[in-house]
């Protein structure tokens, strides 16, 4: 395999890894279920939904909190599902390749 070829093949793996950014879909949780986010895989927040029993003017500050824990949450799970499919295409890309001094 040529430099050009490798070129080529990294560039369709970008590409694919946007359009799989794109599509994704995370879903994380907090309070037991009680504050429910979906961020998209580059990590923006596409819905919020919160149980009626959390809501309460006398607690917003544990509301927050459980917003933000959800999000971060959501956040973490993309950072690893991307990690794992770069690792899984960075792979493809290297199989059959041999490197000098590691094959």
């Amino acid at each position: 395999m040529n430099i050009q070829d490798m070129m080529k093949q990294a560039q369709q793996m970008q590409e694919r890894l946007h359009k799989q950014m794109a599509e994704m879909r995370v879903e994380a949780t907090a309070g037991g279920g009680m504050v429910t986010v979906t961020v998209s895989g580059t990590k923006q927040l596409l819905s919020l939904r919160l149980d009626p029993e959390v809501v309460s003017k006398d607690d917003v500050e544990m509301l927050q909190d459980l917003i933000v824990a959800a999000t971060n949450d959501a956040h973490r799970k993309v950072d690893e599902a991307l990690a794992s499919q770069m690792q899984g295409q960075l792979q493809n890309l290297t199989d059959g390749m041999r490197l000098p001094g590691l094959n």
